[in-house]
C-alpha cells in the first residue's frame, strides 16, 4: 500500500514540480520583464531549488563519448553485450584511427567492472569507468530496475546474482582468454562466491579480484547499516520494507524493495550535510555561480536516481551477508543454473591475486571488513594479496573523485599490469564462445616469471598512493609494497583496424 500512495503523491507533485521549472525560466530570461524585479534572481532560485526537490529522477546515461588517451581522443561507443532479465552486460568499445594508438589499445587489459545492486544505477561508478577506459577495455554488469521486469521473467535471488557474474567472465574468456574482476561495495560478497565455485569446479579463474568498499565480513567495525541488519529480524525486513510494484509498470504485481525507501534512508543517514548541500545551491544560484550550481545538479541527478531491487534478492542478502556471515562462517551453499547446491569455498582460489581497497572514512563499509577476504582466500600465495586503505577517503571517494582518481586508481592499475600476461589476447572477430561454455585455460606466465615479478618492493608513492600492505592471511605486521607493473611492447597488428 505504501508504494501506491507514494506513486500517488509522486503523480500529484509532478505537475507542480514542472510549474516551478517553468517560473524559474520566467525570472531569469533577460527578455521577460520578470527579470528586472529587484528579487528575481532570489524568486527564481527559490523555484528552481523547489522544482529539484519535487521532480522525478530517471536513470542517468553514462554519457561517455571520449577519453583522452597520451593526448588521443578515442570514440567510445556504448553496447550491450548480453542482456539477461534482470541485468546487461555493458561494453564501452573504444575506437581510434591513429595506428599507434591503436596498437596500444590492442594490448591492454579486460576488465569486469560489477557495480552494485543496492538502491543506484550502474551508472554512479560513470567516474570508475572512464578512468579505467584510458587503459583498459572495460566492461559492466548494468542492474536493471525490478519495477520494468515482467513478473513471467521469474523471481530474481542472490544465487541469480551469483550465476550471472559467472556467465559475465566466462563470455570474456571465450572472447579475450580471461580478464580482471572489479567489485564495488555490495558485490564484493557474490563476486567472491562466484569466483570460488569458478574455482572449485576446476574452471579458469580471473587473472586478479580487485574487491572495493565491500562486506565480506560485516562483523568488523559495524557502521549504521550493519546495526539495522543485525537488530532487525528476517520477517520485520519482509513485513516493513517489501511491496509489491503498482498496476503502472511492467513489475506490476513483483515483490520488492523500493528504491525510495533505500534513497530515504542514505539521506536519513547524513540529513544535516544534504541539507546544508541544497542551501548551498540556492546560494549559488542567487550568486550566479553557475558552475558550482551544476556540480551541484550532477551530484543530485545521480544520486536520487534509485532503482528497485526484487524481494528475494534483498531478503537473501540480508540474511547471507549481515545476519548469518555465511560467507565467514563456511556455510554458504549457492544454487547453480541446473538446481544444484555447491559450497562456497574461497580457499580452493589459488591462480587469481586479490587486491582488497578501503577508505579510511567509509561509513557504510567499515575498516577491516573488506580486507577479510585476505584470511578467506588462503589458497592464494602470500606475495598475491595486497590491502590498499585510501586515506582521507570516504565510502563514494574510493572509486569516485579526485581520491579514486590519484591515489586508488594508480595502484589498481600497477596491480591489474603486475598480474597480465606479457601474452595478450587476440580482439574478438565478431563472434566469441558462447557464454556458459567452459572455455580453454588462457596461457599463464611461467613459475619463473611470476616469481620475478614479486621480488621488487618499494614505497607506495612512487604510484600516487599512500596505505598499501602486502596482506597475508594471517599477518600481523605489513609492510608498504608495489608491485612491479611490467608491460611489453605492443605488437605491430597485421591490417589497419578502428576498434578495440
Amino acid at each position: 500500500m505504501l508504494y501506491q500512495i507514494y506513486e500517488t503523491q509522486r503523480s500529484i507533485m509532478e505537475p507542480f514540480a514542472d510549474l516551478a521549472e517553468v517560473a524559474a525560466k520566467l525570472y531569469t530570461n533577460p527578455m521577460l520583464p520578470l527579470s528586472q524585479f529587484p528579487i528575481a534572481q532570489r524568486v527564481s532560485a527559490a523555484y528552481d531549488l523547489m522544482h529539484r526537490l519535487g521532480k522525478d529522477y530517471e536513470k542517468p546515461e553514462f554519457g561517455i563519448r571520449t577519453v583522452d588517451v597520451d593526448g588521443v581522443d578515442v570514440a567510445i561507443h556504448e553496447r550491450i553485450e548480453i542482456d539477461k532479465p534482470f541485468c546487461e552486460l555493458r561494453r564501452f568499445k573504444r575506437f581510434s584511427d591513429d595506428t599507434d594508438t591503436l596498437a596500444k589499445l590492442k594490448g591492454q587489459p579486460v576488465v569486469l567492472v560489477v557495480a552494485p545492486l543496492s538502491g543506484h544505477y550502474a551508472t554512479l561508478l560513470r567516474d570508475t569507468v572512464r578512468t579505467m577506459l584510458k587503459d583498459h577495455k572495460v566492461y559492466i554488469t548494468d542492474w536493471k530496475n525490478a519495477r520494468l521486469v515482467p513478473l513471467s521473467e521469474g523471481e530474481f535471488h542472490l544465487d541469480d546474482y551469483v550465476n550471472y557474474v559467472q556467465e559475465f567472465i566466462r563470455h570474456l574468456q571465450g572472447a579475450y582468454g580471461n580478464c580482471h574482476v572489479i567489485s564495488v561495495c555490495q558485490p564484493t560478497v557474490p563476486v567472491l562466491a562466484a569466483v570460488s565455485l569458478m574455482a572449485s569446479r576446476g574452471e579458469t579463474t580471473p587473472y586478479s579480484m580487485t574487491m572495493m568498499g565491500g562486506p565480506i565480513d560485516a562483523r568488523r567495525s559495524p557502521t549504521a547499516v550493519n546495526n539495522l541488519a543485525v537488530q532487525r529480524s528476517h520477517s520485520w525486513f519482509e513485513n516493513n520494507v517489501i511491496y509489491r510494484v503498482p498496476d503502472k509498470f511492467p513489475g506490476a504485481g513483483r515483490r520488492v524493495y523500493p528504491g525510495f525507501l533505500q534513497h530515504t534512508g542514505f539521506v536519513a543517514m547524513n540529513p544535516d550535510r544534504h541539507a546544508t548541500s541544497h542551501y548551498d545551491y540556492f546560494k549559488d544560484l542567487i550568486k550566479g555561480d553557475n558552475s558550482s550550481a551544476e556540480s551541484h545538479r550532477k551530484f543530485y541527478d545521480e544520486y536520487n536516481a534509485v532503482l528497485d531491487m526484487d524481494a528475494d534478492y534483498y531478503l537473501e542478502t540480508i540474511d547471507t551477508v549481515f545476519q548469518d556471515f555465511k560467507l565467514i562462517n563456511g556455510t554458504w551453499d549457492v544454487k547453480n543454473p541446473k538446481g544444484k547446491l555447491e559450497r562456497v569455498r574461497p580457499q580452493d582460489i589459488t591462480t587469481t591475486a586479490v587486491l582488497t581497497v578501503e577508505g579510511e572514512l567509509d561509513d557504510i563499509s567499515g575498516s577491516g571488513q573488506t580486507e577479510a577476504a585476505h584470511g578467506l582466500c588462503t589458497g592464494v600465495p602470500k606475495a598475491q594479496h595486497m590491502h590498499y586503505e585510501a586515506k582521507g577517503a570516504g565510502h563514494y571517494g574510493i572509486f569516485s573523485g579526485r581520491r579514486w582518481r590519484d591515489m586508488v586508481y594508480p595502484v589498481m592499475k600497477a596491480f591489474l599490469l603486475a598480474h597480465q600476461p606479457k601474452v595478450t589476447e587476440a580482439e574478438p572477430s565478431g563472434t566469441v564462445a558462447a557464454a556458459g561454455v567452459r572455455p580453454k585455460p588462457a596461457p599463464r606466465a611461467s613459475a619463473p616469471a611470476q616469481a620475478k615479478s614479486q621480488t621488487i618492493t618499494t614505497k607506495l608513492s612512487a604510484v600516487n598512493g599512500k596505505g598499501a600492505t602486502q596482506t597475508t592471511p594471517a599477518a600481523s605486521d605489513r609492510a608498504i609494497v608495489q608491485r612491479p607493473a611490467k608491460t611489453s611492447a605492443p605488437a605491430k597488428p597485421r591490417a589497419r583496424k578502428q576498434t578495440t
